[in-house]
C-alpha cells in the first residue's frame, strides 16, 4: 500500500516515509490513540501536566500540514494487530470518521476538545499552547493565526487547506484524502477481541492466504534459501512450510477452524539462513501439538507410522523425540495425492 500511495523510502528507518506505526494490545486505549494528559516533573520539583498526542492525532497532524503547505503528500497510519485490542473502544469517536465520500474525505466530522486541538496543532509542527481563555499559535492568538492563514490559502487557491482550516476553527476534524489507515489482523491469535459488523464494514478487506502448493513459486527472497536443520536432515524451509500446510489441510476433519491453523513464511525466522532443531521442536512442533492437533493426535501418529512403525503419541516428549522423522515425512508428502 505504501508503494500505491507513492510514499518515499526513508533510508534511515528502512521503511516508507510519512508513516506512523502502532500496535494494538489489551491495555491500549483511546487516550493512547488520540491523546492524553500525563504528569511531568519540572526542574523545581513541581508537577505539571502535558498533553501527548497519540498515533492517530500525530498522523492526522502530518496529513493536515501537508495540505496546508500545498505539498499534499500522503500519510499512512499502520495499525498492527488490530484485533488484539478493543478496537471499537480505542477508536471511540474516530469511528465516525471512517465513512468516506468520493473525494476520500470523511463523510462526517467530529468535535475535539480545546486541549486536543492544541495537540493536533503541535502535531502539525506549530508552536501551540492554551491558556484559560484562548489558544496561542506561533505567538499569535488562534483567531489571528486563522485569519492570516486563510488569506494565504485563498491566494493560492488551496481548497483542501481551506477545508482543514475551517474544521480547526470549528474544533472539528475529518479524515483528509491524503491520510490512509492500514490495519492487520491475525485470526489465528487465541487472545483477540471481537470486531463487530458495523466496524468491519467501514474497511476495505484483503485476505492474505497462507503458503500452500499454489505458492510454490512465490517465496519471499529473504527466505528462499533458508534451510531447516534437524539432526542429519537438512531441507528447504519454504518447501517444508508448503508441505506442512498441505498436511494440515488434508486433515481438516480433525481440526477446528482450519483457516487459522496453518503457518506462514515467518512463523520461524531464520538466523544466518538456518532454522535449527530447537526452533522446530520448541516452537513449531509445540504449536502443532498444543493448537493444531490438540483434540486429535491421530494425524500425527499416522504421519509418523511409516516403514512398518506403529507410533502412538501420548506425551509431547514422545512427539519431539521424533523431530527428524517428522521433518522427513512432511517432505515426503506427495502433492498428487492431496485433494487440495
Amino acid at each position: 500500500m505504501a508503494k500505491e500511495l507513492g510514499l518515499p523510502w526513508d533510508e534511515t528507518t528502512k521503511s516508507p516515509a510519512n508513516t506512523i506505526k502502532t500496535v494494538f494490545h489489551p491495555e491500549y486505549t483511546y487516550a493512547d490513540f488520540v491523546g492524553k494528559l500525563l504528569p511531568q516533573t519540572t526542574g523545581s520539583g513541581s508537577v505539571i501536566y502535558k498533553f501527548y498526542e497519540g498515533h492517530f492525532l500525530r498522523s492526522l497532524g502530518w496529513a493536515y500540514r501537508h495540505l496546508l503547505d500545498g505539498t499534499n503528500e500522503n500519510v499512512l497510519l499502520v495499525i498492527d494487530e488490530l484485533n488484539r485490542g478493543n478496537a471499537a473502544a480505542i477508536f471511540g469517536l474516530v469511528f465516525q470518521l471512517l465513512d468516506r465520500e468520493e473525494d476520500h474525505w470523511s463523510t462526517y466530522e467530529i468535535h475535539l476538545s480545546e486541549l486536543e486541538i492544541v495537540g493536533l496543532l503541535k502535531a502539525m509542527q506549530y508552536k501551540a499552547s492554551t491558556t484559560h481563555d484562548s489558544i496561542q499559535v506561533d505567538g499569535s492568538n488562534f483567531e489571528k493565526f486563522c485569519e492570516l492563514t486563510e488569506k494565504e490559502l485563498a491566494f493560492k487557491n488551496n481548497v483542501d487547506g481551506l477545508r482543514v482550516l475551517k474544521n480547526l476553527r470549528d474544533h472539528k476534524i475529518a479524515l483528509p484524502r491524503n491520510l490512509s489507515i492500514l490495519a492487520t489482523i491475525n485470526t489465528s491469535d487465541e487472545s483477540i477481541y471481537y470486531l463487530d459488523s458495523a466496524f468491519k464494514r467501514r474497511w476495505d478487506w484483503e485476505y492474505v492466504d497462507v503458503p500452500g502448493s499454489k505458492f510454490a513459486g512465490d517465496v519471499p527472497e529473504k527466505i528462499r534459501n533458508a534451510q531447516v536443520v534437524v539432526g542429519a536432515t537438512q531441507v528447504n524451509w519454504s518447501d517444508f512450510v508448503i508441505r506442512l500446510n498441505e498436511f494440515i489441510k488434508s486433515n481438516h476433519q480433525a481440526i477446528r477452524r482450519i483457516e487459522d491453523k496453518q503457518i506462514g513464511w515467518w512463523f520461524l525466522k531464520p538466523e544466518n539462513n538456518e532454522i535449527g532443531e530447537a526452533a522446530i521442536k520448541n516452537k513449531l512442533m509445540f504449536y502443532l501439538w498444543d493448537s493444531v492437533f490438540a483434540k486429535d493426535r491421530r494425524p500425527l501418529e499416522s504421519l509418523l507410522s511409516q516403514n512398518g512403525k506403529n507410533v502412538k503419541l501420548i506425551t509431547y516428549a514422545q512427539f519431539v523425540a521424533l523431530a527428524e522423522d517428522f521433518v522427513k515425512q512432511i517432505m515426503a508428502i506427495d502433492f498428487d495425492k492431496i485433494p487440495f
